[in-house]
């Protein structure tokens, strides 16, 4: 028997992108857990099959870790019908997999966020907003990540996204040595 999924609680965060302060970022957190902080550890042991332990420190993998992905950045406007749009499933087509429709939920630390994207299903009804089936784009073999499903009651998750909590910096600066 299928047990329900509980509602999870996402907020939706306005602060200086983590490369790039000059530009916004649009951040997420998921129960209070900064989503790159989940794809650190759902990637974690992905990683350590690929990287040679001996090349970086403990402290210089768990950078490495957070720092895989970046908020988006949409705009500079925390009162975006772009953003709102986007986090509701009209993402621009280079923040979506053609083949697939996921959509890009974090972007490269580049700066560019179709460079090294976490792709997620989307799936909105008149109740709820569900994320599911996270994949990175660039790493086909790595098959779906261990991360959701998160199921969001649908009016608290646009009240979110209405209302992005403003920060004067990225929430893992002190992590990343960036204070």
């Amino acid at each position: 028997m299928n047990q329900p999924i509980a509602p999870h609680r996402v907020e939706f965060l306005h602060h200086p992108h983590p490369g790039f302060p000059h530009l916004t970022a649009w951040g997420i957190r998921i129960n209070g857990t900064d989503l790159r902080v989940l794809v650190a550890e759902a990637t974690r042991t992905l990683w350590n099959r690929e990287l040679d332990e001996d090349d970086d420190t403990p402290q210089e993998r768990e950078e490495f870790l957070l720092r895989q992905h970046a908020p988006l950045h949409l705009d500079d406007d925390a009162d975006s019908d772009r953003a709102r749009s986007h986090f509701l499933g009209d993402a621009p087509p280079h923040l979506r997999d053609r083949d697939t429709g996921a959509l890009c939920l974090l972007g490269c630390s580049c700066g560019i966020d179709a460079c090294w994207p976490l792709l997620a299903r989307l799936r909105v009804t008149a109740t709820q907003v569900t994320w599911s089936g996270f994949y990175q784009l660039h790493r086909p073999e790595w098959g779906e990540l261990p991360l959701g499903p998160y199921v969001f009651p649908r009016p608290a998750y646009e009240a979110a996204l209405a209302t992005p909590v403003p920060l004067a910096q990225d929430p893992l600066a002190p992590l990343l040595g960036k204070e």
